[in-house]
């Protein structure tokens, strides 16, 4: 996964209560046999008409929005089903932070698996932060992943992070990368373990 160090992007708000999966990544998008073209799904009916032509009135097919790495959500963002697909496309699209007050439990744990950013700050925070990207002059944010800070014009926020999401982000590893980061201690266990326990790796006849 890419590493999330110091990122600088537009910041686009969605402040509606209770995004769930479906609108995320609508199920049509679940039938591919790979995670190719999910970037399409992000949104969908929100983005396109019945045509498939854009919505204008849309934010993301806005200037300066339509280039938004950052999305400022509303209260329980990603509920719904549990499917990752959601993630995915997210981070196909370019999204690589979203902070808000809440996110729906899985859905904050598939962002930390597959490397997408998931702030939470208080309401008070949200609500400036909504109002400061809501404008095009001032839409602009660096996170800070290192530091825990978000800074845009005239504003610095800070933010808790538990110490294992934080070191997997930084480093950009999943859980097969953070298992790997500790080969070395997974064959010396291995090794004492078949020692005490021969019989283990006895061969069939």
């Amino acid at each position: 996964m890419e590493p999330f160090e110091r990122v600088q992007g537009v910041a686009a708000p969605l402040p509606a209560a209770n995004i769930d999966t479906d609108v995320i990544m609508p199920k049509q998008f679940l039938k591919g046999i790979d995670r190719s073209g999910l970037d399409r799904g992000v949104f969908h009916d929100l983005r396109f008409d019945a045509a498939g032509a854009l919505r204008p009135d849309f934010i993301l097919n806005q200037a300066p929005w339509r280039q938004a790495r950052f999305l400022v959500t509303g209260p329980n963002f990603g509920c719904g089903s549990s499917r990752e697909h959601a993630v995915w496309g997210l981070s196909q699209l370019g999204i690589r932070a979203l902070i808000g007050t809440s996110f729906a439990g899985i859905f904050f744990d598939n962002c930390a698996r597959n490397g997408l950013l998931a702030v939470t700050v208080p309401a008070d925070e949200a609500q400036a932060l909504m109002a400061l990207v809501a404008r095009p002059e001032t839409c602009g944010l660096v996170i800070d992943l290192a530091r825990q800070t978000i800074e845009g014009e005239g504003l610095r926020l800070t933010f808790d992070i538990d110490e294992p999401r934080k070191h997997a982000l930084l480093n950009g590893l999943d859980a097969v990368g953070l298992a790997l980061a500790r080969a070395d201690e997974i064959r010396a266990f291995e090794a004492a373990h078949l020692q005490r326990n021969p019989w283990l790796a006895a061969r069939r006849p």
